[in-house]
């Protein structure tokens, strides 16, 4: 059993103790010293919420609407929605938060509460920070009967969502018909089986071939899309005629392509590609985090603009864009942040810009691929089991690594003249990530390899 609280929300597995996983009295208590902030930063009462299609999803949202409704605290539910689609009616609303119920691409064990302040985005490490003070005060104050909020049900934020992308100047609808695109999907049996399809009969995609688009939230392989996980997907465009798949995860925040050829574009690509198109019609700056590709660097300054770095997580990111007025950014996992539609990661408006960059390229997707430098990220995870003391495991690979050239902002970067490697502690899981990168796959391996040897190295010495 885990619960884990962080920046990136309360995520934890269902069942199990009180304060050791995400049971339903945690889950009131995080809502409730959520709720109560809320009322204190905005002068509005209301909510949004939706989730993602997960089993355990109904429960948890059930107990989030009447959690906030006994605060006196009005309730927008969107059911089945995405994160991105959470966010944009947050704003729509005029709500003073957001709470979306998905444990993103964490197996289907896990549920989550990421939060959203009044402008749709992920609230500040800060806020964060209050609210799990809050929570631990026990300080709530619950409403009277004659002041208990109102509940809605909205299921067509989804179709709203699609109709705000399709207005976008760089989304071309006409481009992509005529294209005449044959693409395969893989939605994981999420709310993605819901969104994807609607998106891309609106673009005018009319060959669609439709994998675990059910959202009956039983993921047919570890949701996570990476490509160890997309076999099948890889495999009929493989043995068929397509010009693509897409692949998003449970909530709809991150996209992975698949070319022609079944092979992975690469979900650092995505953003890199993503931003290419965009860059070549407004010149601006760009932002994604440090354990990014330096593709795109590259192509930012290409194209006139320039590039910054952020610590890991999207709430950083949409910090350092809005620090530097950037026109796109995100992050390596194939999160598209497009602040002229919201600042969130958002999988849908990442399609559209893609599909009409890849129209307009009229070549094939391995070939629009073959136009990016070709780096090798290699990313590589350990698992932490209670009492290991992640930080002094850090100090002490810095300390190894000191003759290096070293950023602390987010763990620990270490840059080997053009290649790197950065370690750090994961937001939402117990575990170590290690990511590497160089123009060589062997040689990224060979930097992961090798500090991972110290990672175990250290730990042995120390238990």
């Amino acid at each position: 059993m885990a619960l884990i609280k962080s920046i990136s929300g309360i995520r934890g597995t269902i069942g199990g103790q009180p304060g050791d996983s995400l049971t339903p009295i945690d889950i009131v208590k995080f809502t409730s010293a959520f709720g109560q902030w809320t009322r204190k930063k905005s002068k509005a009462d209301k909510i949004v919420i939706g989730r993602d299609a997960r089993p355990s999803g109904d429960m948890v949202s059930n107990l989030v609407s009447t959690t906030l409704r006994g605060l006196g605290i009005d309730v927008v539910d969107l059911g089945l929605s995405t994160t991105p689609t959470v966010e944009m009616a947050v704003v729509m609303e005029k709500a003073s938060g957001g709470i979306i119920i998905t444990a993103s691409h964490n197996p289907v064990q896990w549920n989550a509460l990421k939060l959203l302040n009044k402008k749709g985005e992920f609230i500040s490490a800060q806020d964060g920070s209050d609210v799990l003070e809050l929570a631990e005060s026990s300080k709530i104050t619950f409403a009277e009967n004659k002041d208990l909020g109102s509940y809605i049900k909205d299921d067509s934020y989804i179709d709203q969502h699609i109709g705000e992308i399709l207005k976008l100047p760089l989304v071309d609808i006409k481009a992509i018909k005529d294209r005449n695109f044959k693409i395969v999907i893989d939605c994981v049996n999420s709310t993605g089986g819901i969104a994807i399809p609607k998106l891309l009969r609106s673009l005018g995609v009319e060959h669609l071939v439709e994998l675990y688009c059910e959202p009956n939230g039983h993921f047919p392989h570890n949701p996570e899309p990476l490509p160890e996980n997309l076999g099948q997907i890889s495999n009929e465009i493989e043995s068929g005629n397509y010009d693509l798949g897409i692949v998003v995860d449970p909530d709809v925040d991150r996209l992975a392509l698949i070319m022609e050829d079944g092979t992975p574009f690469g979900e650092e690509y995505t953003l890199v590609a993503v931003a290419d198109y965009v860059l070549q019609n407004k010149q601006g700056n760009t932002v994604s985090n440090l354990s990014s590709t330096r593709a795109l660097r590259d192509v930012t300054e290409k194209r006139g603009g320039s590039y910054e770095a952020s610590a890991v997580g999207e709430v950083n990111v949409v910090e350092k864009m809005k620090e530097t007025n950037a026109v796109i950014g995100g992050e390596g996992n194939g999160g598209i942040i497009y602040p002229e539609l919201h600042y969130g990661r958002d999988a849908l408006v990442g399609i559209a810009l893609f599909l009409s960059y890849l129209a307009k390229f009229k070549k094939s997707i391995s070939l629009l691929r073959a136009t990016y430098p070709p780096y090798h990220i290699s990313k590589n995870k350990i698992e932490l089991t209670p009492g290991i003391d992640v930080d002094k495991v850090l100090v002490e690979i810095q300390e190894k690594y000191r003759k290096y050239p070293i950023n602390t902002v987010d763990g620990v970067k270490i840059e080997f003249d053009k290649e790197w490697v950065h370690l750090r502690k994961s937001n939402t899981e117990p575990i170590i990530r290690i990511y590497s990168e160089s123009g060589s796959e062997s040689t990224a391996e060979y930097l992961a390899n090798k500090i991972i040897s110290d990672i175990k190295e250290i730990i042995t010495v120390h238990t």
